[in-house]
């Protein structure tokens, strides 16, 4: 589980909402700008956990969506897994 929790979506996800928190701290209006980056960074927490989503089910030879980066190496993952 460790290799999912710092892999670099999610640190760079989690790094940005920091980054937004420190925002809201100053005061500084909310704005449309401040909502699309909100917006942003919800899309790419999202995205970041879904990778890591599909890829524990691809090592564990499982079927991911299609449209997934994962998807078609549920195979060579599964063998990997084994190997060990």
């Amino acid at each position: 589980m460790r290799k999912y929790l710092f892999g670099t979506g999610l640190i760079s996800a989690v790094t940005g909402g920091i980054t937004l928190l420190r925002g809201l701290r100053d005061d500084e209006p909310f704005t449309w700008r401040t909502a699309l980056g909100w917006a942003s960074w919800a899309i790419t927490l999202a995205l970041a956990i879904g990778a890591v989503v599909d890829t524990r089910r691809a090592s564990r030879g499982k079927l991911v969506a299609g449209d997934s980066p994962r998807a078609g190496e549920q195979a060579k993952l599964l063998k990997k897994r084994l190997s060990r």
